[in-house]
Parts: structure tokens; C-alpha cells; sequence
């Protein structure tokens, strides 16, 4: 089974700040450093061969959303075809929609796992629908999952939590949060990752930062003991305008080799 790394530098739909189309290159920089390795945890060297680079997709300045959006899904929706497993670089949240519109068409069952510190389940917000606090509102609304379970949340609003009920979402909010805990699931899943589901202080490159967050040993801890199928993932919002030191980059690329090591152990 082989990896497909793919850059979706697009924050477009960013609320605030913009900089998260930054992402990708900066977590290559960090990834391929002479300063570390490339072995995960689990003895798995991402210089294998296993995991191929699709290098980054490309957007226009201006140009309309669902543009962007169509050129995402399709990009996913050719790596999953090929027998790959995608794992995205954001980018900010935005581009979870598209790709699960790309996944879920080869799933006939399919879960998220969703680690963040917003649950991202606005109908709309500043007037835009597919704003990257809106994803999980348009993923649930077109069934592209069967399940989506929300770990680390810690800012919900009323209508958050009115959209929570009415798609029955799993929320494991940062209050009732077991170091340990685990969530099982009997379907594939797809893993999405907010680098603000951390402490500010662990990764301070993101542009919404909110106190009280998790660990990276605890974010380590929820990819490694999860023992469903991977089909795909994304690593978005982080960035790294809002930390020149590149330590929140590399908080990036342990994630991200711990991400692919975990798809990677999987059987084909």
C-alpha cells in the first residue's frame, strides 16, 4: 500500500487571517530537514518508497470557490482511485469538503475522527457556507460520512451544538477528555487534524489559537492506538506566518510521519 502526499495550498475561505496557503512547503522544509530523520515511531523510514509526493495543486487568486473545490476532489478522488491512500497538506479546513466528496464515493461505510479545538459545524459563517469554520456542516448534510466523532473541542457555540445534535455528532470535548481514552470504530476512517487541537504554546503557528489543548504525546497517542482502516487524512491550519521559528512546521512533520506510518502498517 502506498501513501500519496498531496499540497493543497489554498486558504481562501479563511476567516481573519490568511497564511495557511503557506502550509505545505513549509512542512516539507521541516519533513525532509538534514536536522532530523525521516523514520517514525514504529521503524517505518518514509524514504521507503511508500510514500510518493503529488507535489502541490494550484490556485488563482480570485478565482470562484467551487473551482477550487472541484479541483481538490478531483485530485483526491484520482489518488484514492489508483488504490493510494491521500493525505493532504493544508491549506485550512475548507479543504476537508472537497476531499471527502473524493473519498467517499469509494466507501461504501466511512467514519471521521476530527481533532480540533472548533468543531467547524457553522450553516454559515460571515456570510460564506463553505468557510473553513463550516466543513463538517456540509460534509454531514451530503452524507459523505456515517459517523463523525470530534476530539479536543473546546469552543462551542449554541449553534454549534444545535448542529452537533441534529447530525448526531460524537463530541469528546477538551472537559471530558481521558489521557488514554480511545475511540473504536467498525468502518474505515477518515482523520482529520486542526493543528490548533494543541496547546498554543506546543505549535503557536495558527492563526484561531484557544488555551487548554491537547498534548502532541496525546494527538501521537490517538493515531497510533487507532485500529480501524486509514482512507485518508489532512493536516491543515497551520500557519506559519504566526511562528517564524518553524517550530509549529515541525510539530507538522512528526504528525504527519506518525499519520503515514499508521496508514502505511496497514495490509493492503
Amino acid at each position: 500500500m502506498t501513501v500519496a502526499l498531496l499540497g493543497v495550498p489554498y486558504d481562501a475561505s479563511s476567516s481573519w487571517q490568511r497564511g495557511a496557503a503557506l502550509a505545505p512547503v513549509a512542512i516539507r522544509e521541516a519533513l525532509w530537514s538534514e536536522g532530523g530523520n525521516t523514520w517514525a515511531e514504529t521503524g517505518i523510514d518514509l524514504k521507503d518508497g511508500r510514500l510518493e509526493d503529488e507535489g502541490d495543486l494550484w490556485f488563482n487568486d480570485g478565482e470562484p470557490g467551487v473551482e477550487a473545490r472541484g479541483r481538490i476532489e478531483d485530485a483526491v478522488g484520482s489518488i484514492v482511485g489508483s488504490g493510494r491512500r491521500p493525505l493532504l497538506l493544508g491549506g485550512d479546513h475548507s479543504i476537508t469538503y472537497p476531499a471527502l466528496r473524493g473519498v467517499r464515493p469509494h466507501y461504501k461505510k466511512l467514519a471521521i475522527l476530527h481533532l480540533d479545538a472548533h468543531p467547524d459545524l457553522y450553516d454559515e459563517f460571515q456570510g460564506d457556507r463553505y468557510s473553513h469554520a463550516c466543513p463538517f456542516a456540509r460534509i454531514m448534510e451530503e452524507n459523505l460520512a456515517d459517523r463523525l466523532v470530534q476530539i479536543g473541542i473546546r469552543t462551542m457555540s449554541a449553534h454549534q451544538r444545535e448542529q452537533a445534535d441534529r447530525f448526531g455528532v460524537e463530541v469528546v470535548d477538551m472537559r471530558s477528555w481521558v489521557d488514554g481514552g480511545t475511540v473504536r470504530f467498525d468502518m474505515p476512517v477518515y482523520l482529520s487534524v486542526d493543528l490548533d487541537v494543541l496547546e498554543p504554546g506546543l505549535a503557536p503557528g495558527v492563526s484561531h489559537r484557544e488555551p487548554g489543548g491537547l498534548g502532541v504525546r496525546q494527538v501521537l497517542g490517538v493515531i497510533q492506538s487507532l485500529e480501524a482502516p486509514l482512507a485518508g487524512a489532512d493536516l491543515v491550519e497551520l500557519n506559519p506566518l504566526n511562528d517564524p521559528s518553524g517550530l509549529s512546521a515541525g510539530v507538522c512533520a512528526k504528525l504527519l510521519k506518525e499519520i503515514a506510518a499508521r496508514m502505511l502498517t496497514e495490509p493492503s
